[in-house]
Parts: structure tokens; C-alpha cells; sequence
């Protein structure tokens, strides 16, 4: 009975002030019960001594009785609480930590809220939550997942809960704002706009996930391009070590080669005076020996002995002449040039070799170019798949303001970044131009060619007369001329190299280059000269060299 008694009482053994459980329970004169800490602080604060539950006002301040029954029974039903709460899981009651909202009602240790009240203006734990969850004049009452600083959910100028929300003042009002300073403004309840509001930042996190998505997508294309860098760079560094490590052997090869034909001579020389001396040496011996015979006999008393041996002592010596005998030292004249000439046609092999490598790799850079006849000169003819033009000495087109006064035209495919390539025959052909060009040039005047103008371009002149129009121009030394010409651009490097493709050679490359706009193949067969440069430029496919 004591159980049940507790269960239906339960609103009476709470301190209206604290919502706690009674803590040495008092009466005021009105009958009404408090904690006597609650009460007395209650009065501590306001100027008036009221009843916070019936308003009643008293003239002085009452004198605060225990009330032994409620005591004794809001003990137990604490003894009660208490046994309930240690039962319950530890999560329920745990010490709130940094970080945590605590209890606003706990003495002592705080614990971790689970519940804060919009309309108490607390946070409590699971004990002092119980009594907003079976007191039927709590339940009404808002209760949110817990968070601090409840007071700032309070209009400050009226101190109501703020519970809307102005959308001309992007701000969070009270229901006495609404029909003061903003009663003229759109205003709509929290949960209006929380619901807007969330739909909105659900569509911001989509446009965020998708901005990620996007940069993850570009930091795999940067590492793949990074990766391809890496496999480009070793792959550089193979042929180069390669190509130098057979340059190197072939210098060493010459070298021992032009050491092993000196010292050849060297020795054969050295041979020839070594017989000399030896022969010279052997008749001198024999010539002391047939002196010192002359000397002996000279001296005898014997004439019997020096008759006898006249005839072989005086034996005419050896008489070999050998004053014209000459050791002459080897001419080395032109070895070592010799070894350079073939050095360098080693050298000349490699370099084909390299140049035939470097075209293939630029090959891969190929992209589709075709003539714009709207920036066409009027006198030049184009084909009908736009990949020829030549002159015929006849005005075929209309002037306009996109068209060239000089004889030349441009593709339709202009660039801005990267790499491309592309390759022009221009066989049959006594003058030509060639190259890149900015697209924003002036197409109206007669311009000089060179980069300052916006133009990197090479031309033929007088079959075999072959310039890059650098600003000044460079002869080119070429040993046939090509039939077909490659052109490669690296925008962000600033390089425009021209290729014989058919050797592979390199002809010329204008490098250090800086581009800031758009860029277009250029284009000019000159002249028809009478038939002799009838022959058109052609853009042709790319065969892999």
C-alpha cells in the first residue's frame, strides 16, 4: 500500500520550485510545502514574500515550520527513487563529462542531461527527468535533446521563449516581437523555417558532397597525371642513359682505336731503327775485333806469321754506306680528325635515331585540324573536306572582316593548354608557310611574321631557301628538303617544333615561347607563280613514324 500509496501522491512530494523531491520540507502559512533551502532563496531574491504556487502575499516574512509528515514520507519516496535509479542502467546516470550539458538540478555531482526544457529553462538527468514524463502539468511542456544555454533561447527584451522566426530579419522572435517591432514583417513558426532552413543545408550538403566528389575525382586525375609524369621521366632517362651509354662506348671505341693506330706506327718505327742498330752494332764488333787482329800483327817480329796472315787481315771491312739510313718518325697528320669524322657520323646515326623516337612520342599528341574558309584570303582555294588550299591566281571569295589581306588561312580548331600535333605535306611546292598563330591577330594588314606578332612559323623560299621567322630569322640548314612537314605546340611549356617526317629530323624549334591566348594552325601555299608553286599544302593523317 505504501507503494501504491507513493504513486498516486507523487506530485505531492515534489518541490514545486526545484521539481525535486522534498529536502527538509517546510510549510508556509498558506499550507503550501517547499524545500526550506528553495523557499528561503526564493525569498532571498524577491522583494516580496509570495507563494510561489498560490500568490499569496504575506506582510513579513513567515517563520518556516518543518512539516514531519511530508519529511518522513518524501524520505521514503526518495529511498524509493533511489533504489529505482541505482537499478537503472549505468549510460542512464552517468557524471557528465567536459563537453556534456550536466544536470541544473543535481547537488553535488552533476549528471549528464538527457533532456533539456524549453519552457523550465533546465536540463536534467534521468531523475529529475521523471517527473516532466508522469506529472500531467509537465508533460505539456517542450523537452529537446539537451543543450546549453538555455537562456539564450529567452527574447531578451521581453523574456519569452523564442519560438519565431522573422524571415525580413533573418532572426528568431517571441510572440511578443511579432506583434510589436515586427509586426508588419513576415514572420512563421520555428518549425516552418527549421523545416526550409534544413531542406536548404540537405541541398547544400548535396552541392558540398558533389563539390567533394569532384575534387576527389580531380586528386585521382592529378595522381594518375603525376603517375604518367613518373612513367614518362623514367622512360626519358632509359633511352637517355641508353643513347649516351652507346655514344660513350663509341667514343671510347674510337679513342682506342686512334691510341691502337699511333702506337702501331709508334712501334713499327721504333722496330726499324731497333734493326738498324743491331746490324750497326754487329760490324762494329766485327771491326773492333779485325782492329785489334791489325794492332797485334802490326807489332810482330814474326815475318813468317804476318805474311802468312796479310791477306785475311787486310780483308776489306764491311762496307755498307749508312749515311743515308734515316728513321723517319710517323706522320700523325689528320688521325685525330679522322677518328672525329667517324665519331661524329656515329653521333649523326644516334641523332637520326633520337629525332625518329622524339616525332613518335610527339605523334601521339595528333589532333584533327581543318581549314576555316572564313579566314581564308579571297585568292586561295579550298577543298571541300577543308584539308587542301592552294592559289590559282583567281579571287574566289568575298572580302570580310574575318578574311586575311595576307595569302594565308587558319583552322577552325584553335588552343588554349595542352599539347597537339599535326603534319602538312607540302611536296611539289616551291614557297610555303607554316606554323601557329594567335587567333586574335590582325587579319586586315600586311603584318610582319615573328613571334612579337603572335606568328611561329618557318617558310620555304626559292626551293631550298628554308628560314624560321624568329625576330630575326634563322637560316635552316637542311640536307633535302622535306616533303612533309610535322608541327608539335606544348602550350604551357612555350615550345613550336617543326619535323621532317619523313627523316624525323628536327628541324627547328622556337622555345621559351609565352602564350596567352588562343592559338591556331597556320597556313600559306603563296603564290601560284605562274604554275610553279601550283602544287596545294595538304593536311595529311598521321602514320606512326
Amino acid at each position: 500500500m505504501a507503494a501504491a500509496s507513493f504513486v498516486l501522491t507523487e506530485d505531492q512530494f515534489l518541490c514545486s520550485i526545484c521539481l525535486d523531491v522534498f529536502s527538509d520540507p517546510v510549510a508556509i502559512p498558506c499550507g503550501h510545502n517547499f524545500c526550506k533551502n528553495c523557499i528561503t532563496e526564493h525569498w532571498n531574491v524577491n522583494t516580496k514574500y509570495l507563494c510561489p504556487i498560490c500568490k499569496e502575499v504575506f506582510s513579513t516574512r513567515p517563520q518556516l515550520m518543518v512539516n514531519t509528515f511530508i519529511k518522513e514520507m518524501a524520505a521514503q519516496f526518495r529511498q524509493s527513487a533511489q533504489q529505482e535509479s541505482s537499478s537503472s542502467s549505468s549510460s542512464e546516470r552517468q557524471v557528465s563529462k567536459p563537453g556534456e550539458v550536466p544536470c541544473d538540478v543535481c547537488t553535488g555531482t552533476k549528471l549528464k542531461a538527457l533532456k533539456s526544457c524549453l519552457v523550465c529553462l533546465l536540463s536534467y538527468c534521468k531523475t529529475h527527468l521523471e517527473p516532466h514524463q508522469t506529472l500531467p502539468r509537465l508533460q505539456g511542456h517542450q523537452l529537446i535533446n539537451p543543450v546549453e544555454n538555455l537562456e539564450g533561447r529567452i527574447c531578451e527584451k521581453h523574456d519569452k521563449l523564442l519560438e519565431l522566426f522573422c524571415k525580413n530579419d533573418q532572426r528568431c522572435v517571441c510572440m511578443l516581437c511579432s506583434v510589436t517591432d515586427h509586426k508588419t514583417h513576415d514572420v512563421v513558426p520555428l518549425r516552418d523555417e527549421y523545416e526550409g532552413k534544413k531542406a536548404e543545408l540537405g541541398k547544400r550538403k548535396a552541392e558540398m558532397n558533389q563539390m567533394i566528389q569532384k575534387r576527389r575525382l580531380k586528386i585521382e586525375e592529378l595522381k594518375c597525371s603525376v603517375e604518367l609524369s613518373d612513367q614518362n621521366a623514367d622512360r626519358e632517362i632509359a633511352e637517355g642513359v641508353q643513347v649516351f651509354s652507346t655514344l660513350i662506348e663509341t667514343v671510347q671505341r674510337n679513342l682506342n682505336r686512334l691510341i691502337d693506330s699511333v702506337k702501331e706506327k709508334q712501334e713499327k718505327t721504333k722496330n726499324q731503327a731497333e734493326g738498324f742498330i743491331r746490324e750497326m752494332e754487329q760490324e762494329i764488333s766485327e771491326l773492333e775485333k779485325r782492329s785489334s787482329e791489325v794492332e797485334q800483327f802490326s807489332h810482330s817480329e814474326d815475318h813468317l806469321q804476318l805474311l802468312q796472315n796479310f791477306m785475311s787481315l787486310n780483308a776489306a771491312p764491311p762496307n755498307k754506306d749508312w749515311t743515308e739510313v734515316r728513321v723517319h718518325p710517323p706522320s700523325y697528320e689528320g688521325t685525330v680528325r679522322r677518328a672525329v669524322n667517324q665519331l661524329e657520323e656515329t653521333i649523326s646515326e644516334q641523332m637520326k635515331l633520337i629525332s625518329k623516337l622524339e616525332l613518335k612520342r610527339v605523334q601521339q599528341y595528333e589532333v584533327d585540324v581543318t581549314l576555316d574558309s572564313d579566314t581564308a584570303n579571297p585568292w586561295l582555294i579550298l577543298s571541300d573536306d577543308g584539308k587542301q588550299v592552294y592559289d590559282r591566281d583567281k579571287k574566289i571569295f568575298r572580302d570580310s572582316s574575318e578574311r586575311f589581306y595576307n595569302l594565308c588561312v587558319l583552322a577552325k580548331q584553335s588552343f588554349s593548354a595542352g599539347r597537339f600535333y599535326y603534319e602538312v605535306q607540302v611536296k611539289g611546292k616551291t614557297r610555303w608557310d607554316l606554323g601557329v598563330a594567335r587567333k586574335s591577330i590582325n587579319r586586315k594588314e600586311k603584318i610582319e611574321l615573328s613571334p612579337q606578332n603572335g606568328f611561329w612559323v618557318i617558310w620555304l623560299r626559292n626551293k631550298n631557301e628554308y628560314k624560321a621567322l624568329a625576330g630575326p630569322d634563322v637560316h635552316l640548314s637542311l640536307e633535302s628538303g622535306p616533303e612533309k612537314v610535322g608541327v608539335f605546340v606544348d602550350y604551357e611549356e612555350g615550345v613550336v617544333s617543326f619535323y621532317d617526317v619523313k627523316t624525323g629530323a628536327l628541324i627547328y624549334s622556337f622555345t621559351g615561347c609565352s602564350f596567352t591566348e588562343e592559338l591556331c594552325p597556320y597556313f600559306s601555299p603563296c603564290k601560284n607563280n605562274g604554275g610553279k608553286n601550283s602544287a596545294p599544302l595538304i593536311i595529311s593523317a598521321v602514320s606512326q613514324t
